[in-house]
This record gives structure tokens, C-alpha cells and sequence, in this order.
């Protein structure tokens, strides 16, 4: 007789971390992976022995085989998913599938970079291009870098709804805002819309404090089956819902440059979660460029098409805001140190447990956010994922 399907398994975040953010000089990107990974096992309270699924990308040559290796794991499930920034939300939705299938127990996801040290030591220069093969070959000879790439969607934004300099100037100054009350944050001075008006143009109409800053840093993340829930040290936070899709790799072949990949995978996510955007209470979203906040809290249906100009005005987005978006202070303030997307995902986590310290959101009624959303970007508007998180391990609309 065919057996009865088993329902498949609820999945919680049960363990976080970052390891040592912002300027280090003495670390190898190798031992912020063990460093985070480290805290994150800590902070579930889970035995190392319950690992038997690892995901990891951007380093080594043969990812995440060699990052398991030092750090003593031999996981029978693994993922080297590399997608840009969107990598960690679109690894998030695998490791959740691959768990809520019986395919794997618990699933660390780790990453670690050196970015900025490399440069301050001369081991590496900054990328003019990805690369000159494939498709890339017919867009590489005009010599426009990924900055210059967003630099252009966000001018077509601005042609075709009035976007204005200044409200993407506040995106930057609401991510510094948070990051004023965050001591992990790189820069946490305050900063005006004037002040980024002025600063020095990167590629137009950027300047640069409209761009991310280059920090080093880590992270860490362990997602654990239902089952191993009462054994954790902390509350869990669950996956309720995720997305991920790919759009488009040459500027060629983007159809709208005012619409993100977040439209699609953030509309699954919701979907699945069984929630919608007015349900969210706090977002955390890749803003590698300040644009990319505007156009993304677009996509994943906060404000309609075209408004996410007076969307960010006002503090809306801010730690007072009617959204908090990038609560720790982002890409723009907080830190950067390459494909962040695995640190929107710490922050939601933390925001959720209440463990946020001083730039800690509450709702309404005085607890921790109950619902969040982090959402990844990768490429030039390339790819996206997009998870849903919450306290409870189910949602009711």
C-alpha cells in the first residue's frame, strides 16, 4: 500500500550572527565565516552535530565545498547559489524547501569578505566589469560599470514619474538615521539631503553618498526544522513564505528600467505567506544605491508604481517611520562588505526577537515587529529574492 505524503516541515530561522563589521585589517575573509558561523551556532544553542546543510558563495574555487572544509563540516545538502546580492534570500528559499522536504535537518548559510581591506592593502582593484563574454560581450565595449548601469534606471525613473534628487537624497539620510542607534554600524554621524546633493558625483546622478559604503564583515544563519525548535536557546523566527526570480542580465534585454525582478519574487513570497504588504511591519531591502530602496519598496507593493518618490520623503521610511526600512542603516550606512543579502536577514531576525538594542522598532502596541520582509537584489536589477518572516508559524490575514 503507497504510504501517506508527510506534511511537510516547518522551517524557523533558530541562530544569527555577524562577525567582526566595519574596518578589519587582520582577518582572512576565511576566519569571518568561522567567526560568524561560530556566534550563529551559539546563539541557537543547538549542538554543531544537528548541521547537515551548508550554503556559501563568493569564495574559494570550489564554493562551498572549501568554506564547509575549514570550518569541519561534511553536509549531505549543500548550495552554492550565486545570484549577486539576491544570493542569500534566494539560498534562504532553498534551504527552507530542502528542509521542509526531509532532505536536510538544519542548514547554515555563511558569508564573509574582506572587500575593503583588499583594497586598502592592494590585493585587488575595483571592477570596472563583470567580465566581457557571452552576452555581456555586446555592452562591455561601451564602457558603462554597474554603478553607471542603476545610475541609468534611476534617470528613467525620474523622467517617467518626476523623481526628484532630493527624494532619493532622503533614502540615504533615513538609512543613516538608523544607523545612528546601531554601534555595528559603520557610519552613524547624521547627514542632510544638502550634504548628499553635494557630495561628489560617481556616476549621474549619484553621488556619492547615494552609494553604498565598502566595508569588511560577515554573517551567519542557521534555519533549523520545526522539531529542533524547543531545544534552541532563543525564540524562533519562521519562514512563512519566499520568491526568487531572474530577469534579465543585459541592459538590452531589460524590458522597463523602473521595474525590479522584486516585483515577481515579492509577490510570491506574499503569496505563500499568505500575508500582503500592509501586513509587514518592517522591510529590509539591498540598497547598494539609493534607488534601489525607492524602486524596490515599489515592486514589493508598498506604494503603487511611479510613487515611491513621496513614498521616502518625510521619514516615512525612517526608525519613527510609518515603514522602517533598513533598520540597522543599510548598505548606505551600516555596512557593505559585497553581497550583504545575508545581513538583511540577520537584521530581520533580530528586529523580530526584540533583540535590536537601541534601534530596536516597535509597533503600536509597544512589542517587536510580528511580521518582516527582507528582500535581496542582485546584478544590475538582475535577480531577487524575496523571504517572509514572523514570529508565529502561521499567519492569519
Amino acid at each position: 500500500m503507497p504510504s501517506t505524503p508527510r506534511a511537510p516541515r516547518k522551517v524557523a530561522i533558530v541562530g544569527i550572527s555577524l562577525s567582526d563589521c566595519g574596518r578589519i585589517d587582520g582577518l582572512t575573509p576565511y576566519a569571518l565565516h568561522a567567526q560568524a558561523a561560530r556566534r550563529a551556532l551559539a546563539d541557537s544553542g543547538l549542538d554543531r552535530s544537528v548541521i547537515d546543510g551548508f550554503g556559501s558563495a563568493g569564495l574559494g574555487t570550489l564554493a562551498p565545498v572549501e568554506v564547509a572544509e575549514y570550518l569541519g563540516l561534511k553536509p549531505r545538502w549543500v548550495d552554492s547559489t550565486a545570484v549577486g546580492g539576491a544570493t542569500w534570500e534566494v539560498m534562504a528559499a532553498h534551504a527552507a524547501d530542502a528542509i521542509a522536504a526531509g532532505h536536510a535537518n538544519a542548514v547554515l548559510l555563511v558569508y564573509g569578505s574582506t572587500a575593503r581591506a583588499d583594497i586598502k592593502a592592494r590585493r585587488r582593484t575595483s571592477n570596472l566589469s563583470f567580465g566581457g563574454r557571452g552576452p555581456l560581450q555586446f555592452e562591455v565595449p561601451y564602457g558603462h560599470t554597474l554603478i553607471a548601469k542603476y545610475a541609468m534606471a534611476a534617470r528613467r525613473h525620474m523622467h517617467q514619474y518626476g523623481t526628484t534628487l532630493e527624494q532619493l537624497a532622503s533614502v540615504a539620510v533615513q538609512a543613516r538615521a538608523n544607523a545612528a542607534a546601531n554601534p555595528d554600524a559603520m557610519f552613524r554621524d547624521p547627514i542632510t539631503v544638502d550634504e548628499v546633493l553635494d557630495g561628489p558625483m560617481i556616476a549621474d546622478p549619484f553621488t556619492k553618498l547615494h552609494c553604498c559604503i565598502r566595508s569588511d564583515g560577515g554573517c551567519a544563519v542557521l534555519l533549523a526544522a520545526e522539531e529542533y525548535v524547543p531545544d534552541t536557546a532563543k525564540d524562533p523566527v519562521w519562514i512563512l513564505g519566499t520568491g526568487e526570480y531572474v530577469s534579465h542580465t543585459t541592459m538590452s534585454e531589460w524590458e522597463d528600467f523602473t521595474v525590479s525582478p522584486a516585483a515577481v519574487s515579492g509577490r510570491l513570497a506574499f503569496e505563500r505567506a499568505g500575508v500582503t504588504p500592509a501586513d509587514i511591519d518592517i522591510a529590509e531591502i539591498y540598497d547598494a544605491f539609493t534607488y534601489m530602496t525607492l524602486v524596490t519598496l515599489e515592486d514589493l507593493g508598498f506604494c503603487a508604481k511611479g510613487e515611491g518618490g513621496p513614498f521616502v520623503e518625510k521619514g516615512r521610511i525612517g526608525p519613527a517611520g510609518e515603514l522602517p526600512v533598513n533598520t540597522d542603516g543599510g548598505g548606505l550606512s551600516a555596512c557593505h562588505p559585497g553581497m550583504r543579502g545575508l545581513f538583511l536577514l540577520v537584521e530581520a531576525v533580530r528586529q523580530v526577537r526584540g533583540e535590536a538594542g537601541g534601534h530596536q522598532v516597535h509597533r503600536r502596541d509597544g512589542g517587536p515587529p510580528r511580521l518582516a520582509v527582507a528582500s535581496g537584489t542582485g546584478g544590475w536589477f538582475c535577480s531577487s529574492g524575496t523571504v517572509v518572516l514572523g514570529r508565529e508559524s502561521t499567519t492569519r490575514r
